[in-house]
């Protein structure tokens, strides 16, 4: 049978002049104890009513209910079952309610003899559900009880009276003995055998009680808050040890930190002292609550942030709304109502003087009282501290493997520098000693003999100048020790000097046309490097190409800010699973030491870091063997086309040992 009214309740109301007390369940337990010892050591045999709430309390005090029924027929048991408990009669009364009965949640001693009434009645208080209990281990004796504790004889029967009805209520066959139970109230109301007054000495022992729970519940505290900075710093450290990902560690980190300070939202976000913004990318965020990550926060504008850079400390704010600082931000002022902010803590991870970052903590206007404490800022700036030296352990990480790679390719560099320098340079060497060893020793040598033996040494050694050309091009490019000067240039003028230098071979050339639009804007770059790039790109594609074969230049306007050039030919081709590696240094898709065509295999690595340094992007496209080539390449261009201009006064671009031609050759 269930009864929905607290009992305790039903008793203030018929005992108004009670004050209800707090009580520890250490405390109610002495208390039970010591009412129980009472009657064990009397002579008559009182009225007994406990009620222990639940099975698993009943079961660890079996034995002394045994004992107490040896000592009065009327004793009565109540609790809720678990797994065996009912309603029963040996060698006492038990009695059993339902699960969401009011006495579920409360706690009851009743005793009324001849010599003496005792009454314990007491209601468990909800602190499961306050912050402090959330963020403690839960410890049985620490729970809490509200309610009264009396040797007053008239609150005794009036509360074993309340009792006795509601056990009739539950178990209607105890109704005679419930009966007789109440007859025997009655005398011992109007008793006047005197009573010892226990008044002083249950006064000290309360007192005594409490205070000894008061102090273990401040230990437990400090003990519970030390073994989760602990536990906190050791997750962190763990996920520190098993990775180098800073963003694994990160996301550990803001998850850990979110939920062990039970805080509305905590962000890390990486970040430097001269950033204007940056992007949230690691969040933890109680249900309910706006979710920011992915969004860009403000820093510049921020001046929260920018005192945390002035003082390089933390900085917390208790009442964001009502601070002045916000004034000075119309955008954060935006974002704090956006986000729901009420309070906030922002502890920066510095490393070495040099800001790595930001751990910041929010609160939200459901928990203004839940303010931190100086040893919960002082967890936070060591955990930040823990993070700083995991970003500079993946950051000394990632730039070590980038050295490991730099070193990889500086070994493949140095063995295709050997493999070429063998083939490239002895080669023509070899030739120019034999053809000079020739007119040295036959000084009687036909003219035309000697006249070719000097063609074929001029030709090899210019051979030679333009692979140890190449090597130091590229080496000052890739070393960033150029200095580049960029100005608006008309593309045709670029195309014609490197024509001027292609139509300076000797070779027979392919068929090679320009097609730029005479409305074409002006291109913002480098003369001089745009005219090597367009200069290799013609000379790659003139040496794949049969003489019978077309090259095309065009341009077009890719977009607002650039223009894109294309160097077209009808030649070899290149297949299409290779076309992402023809810009890499010593690339050749015969291979260095069984090519065709001669050439170093730098010219496109050259063009590709030219272009990186003007803004734009290279790339090559092809239908496969036998299908031509196609090498495009992105310059950046000036917003206003280009006015009508003669060539006295356009922009002139100039090339050493170029010489001016037409826009197309033979």
């Amino acid at each position: 049978m269930l009864i929905a009214t607290s009992l305790i309740q039903e008793l203030l109301e018929t005992q108004p002049q009670l004050r209800p007390q707090m009580y520890f369940k250490s405390s109610l337990t002495a208390l039970s104890r010591a009412m129980e010892d009472q009657v064990l050591a009397g002579t008559d045999h009182p009225l007994v009513i406990i009620s222990c709430q639940r099975e698993r309390y009943y079961r660890k005090a079996l034995h002394r209910y045994a004992r107490l029924a040896a000592r009065s027929p009327q004793v009565y048991i109540l609790a809720t079952p678990e797994q065996e408990f009912g309603d029963g009669a040996e060698p006492y009364e038990t009695i059993a309610f339902d699960a969401a009965d009011p006495l579920t949640q409360e706690w009851h001693v009743i005793v009324v003899g001849q010599q003496y009434a005792a009454c314990l009645a007491c209601r468990e208080h909800p602190q499961l559900q306050t912050s402090d209990a959330l963020n403690a281990p839960r410890m049985d004796q620490a729970r809490r009880y509200e309610g009264i504790w009396t040797f007053d004889r008239r609150v005794s029967c009036q509360a074993a009276h309340l009792f006795l009805q509601r056990i009739s209520q539950y178990c209607p066959h105890l109704t005679p003995k419930v009966t007789q139970a109440l007859a025997q109230i009655v005398p011992y109301v109007a008793s006047t055998v005197r009573q010892t007054e226990p008044g002083p000495f249950t006064d000290r022992l309360v007192t005594y009680l409490q205070a000894s729970q008061y102090r273990q519940q401040k230990a437990y505290r400090q003990i519970a808050t030390q073994a989760r900075k602990e536990h906190l710093v050791n997750s962190i450290t763990a996920a520190i040890r098993r990775s180098l990902d800073p963003d694994h560690v990160l996301g550990v980190a803001v998850q850990e930190l979110g939920q062990t300070l039970g805080t509305a939202r905590c962000l890390i976000y990486r970040c430097l002292a001269k950033d204007k913004v940056t992007k949230l990318q690691y969040e933890f965020v109680q249900p309910g609550q706006p979710v920011l990550k992915g969004q860009t926060w403000p820093l510049r504008d921020n001046p929260w942030f920018q005192d945390v850079l002035h003082t390089q400390q933390w900085v917390y704010v208790s009442d964001a709304m009502a601070d002045v600082r916000l004034q000075q931000s119309a955008l954060l002022q935006d974002w704090v109502k956006t986000a729901q902010i009420q309070t906030l803590l922002l502890v920066p991870m510095w490393y070495q003087g040099r800001l790595l970052g930001m751990v910041e903590l929010h609160q939200s206007d459901s928990q203004k009282e839940m303010a931190w404490k100086d040893a919960e800022i002082s967890l936070v700036d060591v955990i930040a501290s823990q993070i700083s030296i995991a970003l500079i352990q993946a950051q000394s990480f990632a730039d070590l493997g980038i050295l490991n790679q730099q070193l990889a390719d500086l070994e493949q560099a140095r063995s295709n520098l050997i493999a070429i320098t063998g083939h490239e340079l002895r080669t023509p060497l070899s030739t120019i000693q034999i053809c000079l060893e020739s007119l040295t020793n036959e000084p009687d040598m036909a003219p035309e003999l000697q006249q070719i033996m000097l063609s074929t040494a001029l030709s090899d050694a210019e051979r030679m100048r333009k692979l140890i050309q190449d090597f130091l091009t590229l080496s000052r490019l890739e070393s960033g020790r150029i200095e580049w000067n960029s100005e608006p240039l008309a593309l045709q003028e670029c195309v014609n000097l490197a024509l001027s230098n292609i139509r300076a071979q000797s070779q027979p050339l392919p068929k090679i046309e320009a097609h730029i639009p005479e409305n074409l804007p002006l291109a913002q770059v480098d003369g001089e490097w745009l005219v090597e790039v367009l200069a290799k790109l013609l000379d790659n594609a003139c040496k794949f190409t049969e003489a019978d074969g077309h090259i095309t230049i065009d341009a077009k306007v890719a977009s607002k800010q650039m223009l894109e050039v294309t160097v077209a030919d009808t030649g070899r081709g290149i297949d299409p699973d290779c076309l992402g590696s023809v810009f890499e240094r010593f690339y050749q898709e015969e291979g260095a030491l069984r090519r065709t065509t001669g050439g170093t295999g730098l010219g496109l690595a050259i063009c590709r870091q030219i272009i990186h340094n003007l803004g734009g992007r290279i790339w090559a496209s092809s239908q496969g063997r036998n299908q031509g080539t196609t090498m495009h390449f992105t310059i950046h261009s000036v917003q206003t086309p280009p006015q009508p201009h003669t060539p006295s006064s356009s922009p002139q671009v100039s090339l050493p040992n170029h010489r001016s031609v037409d826009s197309s050759c033979p």
